[in-house]
């Protein structure tokens, strides 16, 4: 019985060649894209997918809360989350009801490996992820406290300026530091919150201080 699939991300690239790879596994798949969240949501109101393949920074992103939005339009949805970004962020979207996460960066084989055991298994995870779970266990609980309470006072001036937009010169100016002392001070943050990039923490902070 052919399965229909939705590959979401707005990059053409990325949607055709993932098409490509699919069509290589079966030929009777049904493959649909969308380069948007709203498109997203307006296709999988009007079709009953199997899978989706979700890329979390698309245009009309509203991030973990996509996965929960998705599930109560089509419970029976699958979703595979397919990102740029590492295991700091999987958790979030697994305890949000994802059924599989996988990187960008993987060997056209993962990908293979992740959509047949979606259809065998109901999921799939990374070792490297289940690795990262088992063995690193703290940092998984720290990245569930507060951010805010995590971090020392000035590392918070800097939180908020980098969450406003400014970038490691506007700081300077603003506390009056020097801009190496900034870029210190932001890899620190970035090492105490378990993640690495600024989207990263922009999530982290809408998740844990939604407005």
């Amino acid at each position: 019985m052919s399965k229909k699939i939705l590959i979401a991300d707005d990059h053409y690239v990325v949607r055709m060649g993932t098409a490509i790879i699919l069509e290589s596994i079966n030929q009777d798949f049904l493959i649909d894209h969308a380069e948007n969240y709203y498109e997203v949501t307006k296709k999988v109101s009007q079709t009953e997918y199997d899978l989706l393949i979700l890329d979390i920074e698309m245009p009309g992103s509203i991030f973990e809360s996509m996965v929960k939005e998705l599930k109560q339009i089509s419970p029976n949805l699958k979703i595979m989350i397919f990102t740029g970004h590492k295991e700091s962020l999987a958790l979030k979207y697994l305890s949000e009801g994802a059924e599989a996460y996988l990187y960008k960066s993987c060997e056209e084989s993962k990908i293979v490996e992740a959509v047949n055991s979606i259809f065998t298994k109901g999921y799939y995870y990374p070792q490297e992820l289940l690795y990262d779970f088992v063995n690193n266990g703290n940092k998984m609980k720290q990245s569930s406290a507060l951010p805010l309470d995590i971090l020392s006072g000035r590392e918070v001036d800097i939180y908020l300026c980098l969450i406003k937009g400014n970038g490691i010169l506007e700081i300077s100016n603003l506390l009056g530091i020097h801009m190496s002392t900034v870029s210190t001070h932001k890899k620190r943050i970035f090492k105490k919150l378990n993640i690495n990039s600024l989207a990263e923490l922009i999530h982290l902070h809408n998740r844990h201080y939604p407005a």
